[in-house]
């Protein structure tokens, strides 16, 4: 039945991939991936990583820094960025990559800047990727034990 079909195709390389793509996912839904076998991760909602970025910058504001504050998910991938009026055009990319950092290394950017100052053989950490960076100001965000992003 399958070689009919391949045939209707028009035969040929493409028909026969065809044929051998169909007969692949054929094979992954007959084997039964169940959702119960995915692994299952927390997820960062973007109204609590909005929350948190608006809160970050009333408090700094409140203390006379004018900052933008940034929330990414356990990926880094930034899910939230508030600019305060005034703030230096360089407190976006900071704020995101400090946020992206303390998700990224699991810890608070300022401990991972005393442990780069105490133990030079760690300052490397510094040049891993371009999102990297390592001064104080991001904290992973942690809600029920389990890492969901971070903040800067």
């Amino acid at each position: 039945m399958m070689i009919d079909r391949v045939r209707r195709w028009g035969g040929g390389p493409l028909g026969w991939r065809m044929a051998v793509c169909g007969l692949c996912v054929a094979g992954i839904y007959a084997g039964g991936a169940s959702a119960a076998e995915l692994p299952r991760e927390a997820v960062l909602p973007v109204a609590l990583a909005n929350q948190a970025a608006l809160a970050a910058m009333a408090k700094c504001t409140a203390d006379g820094y004018q900052v933008s504050a940034a929330v990414v998910d356990r990926a880094g991938v930034l899910r939230a960025l508030v600019r305060e009026d005034g703030a230096g055009p360089h407190t976006v990319d900071s704020s995101r990559k400090k946020a992206y950092t303390a998700a990224s290394m699991k810890r608070p950017t300022g401990e991972l800047a005393e442990l780069a100052t105490k133990m030079p053989v760690i300052e490397g950490i510094r040049d891993m990727n371009d999102h990297i960076l390592i001064l104080g100001g991001g904290l992973p965000i942690i809600l029920n034990g389990e890492l969901v992003g971070g903040i800067g």
